[in-house]
């Protein structure tokens, strides 16, 4: 069993926070952001790329995304990658640029994704839990070997349950804010 290090499990901690502020900004608002054509894989060049390899995408307006495309070539995979993705965009071409009017959501697809903004924030808590395991059996370890008294690990279990409590509250507030916004529009 590993020694007990604050660092690593804290570490470990704020990437699940961190991972599920990424999967939050994929979800759709009303509003546009750039984030949303971050899943978008175009296959240009024999290659499957990610869109942001073969554009630029930018928000020229608050409901309407404006995706540069680099190579005149890639107009038509670009367009392609973006129908394909199932994000409910449809994608106007223009000269090198492509627009994204970005649509209403619908109150059952608002709920949805309020929903599911809740499942991955139910996901980020399993995660950050699981690492507050890892660190208490650390700790008992650590105990067990003698290495630190019954007194330290019971001050370190301390520690590490303020630091999850912590960073649950985080995940929390990240997914209840984008639970507003879904809802809000």
């Amino acid at each position: 069993m590993a020694k007990y290090d604050k660092a690593d499990l804290e570490r470990r901690m704020n990437g699940a926070v961190e991972a599920l502020k990424g999967d939050l900004s994929g979800l759709r608002t009303g509003r546009a952001n750039v984030a949303l054509l971050d899943p978008v894989q175009v296959e240009v060049y024999g290659a499957n790329m990610p869109l942001n390899q073969v554009a630029t995408v930018s928000v020229p307006e608050p409901r309407m995304l404006s995706v540069q495309v680099w190579d005149k070539g890639n107009m038509t995979p670009v367009e392609k990658a973006i129908r394909a993705a199932g994000l409910g965009l449809n994608p106007i071409a223009d000269g090198q640029v492509i627009r994204l009017p970005i649509p209403d959501l619908t109150e059952e697809r608002r709920k949805e994704l309020a929903k599911l903004a809740g499942q991955y924030a139910e996901k980020a808590r399993i995660a950050i839990r699981n690492v507050r395991r890892d660190g208490m059996d650390a700790l008992k370890a650590d105990e067990n070997k003698k290495e630190i008294s019954e007194d330290e690990r019971k001050r370190l279990e301390d520690e590490v349950q303020k630091l999850t409590d912590s960073m649950i509250a985080q995940a929390d507030e990240a997914a209840s804010d984008k639970e507003k916004e879904i809802l809000s529009q």
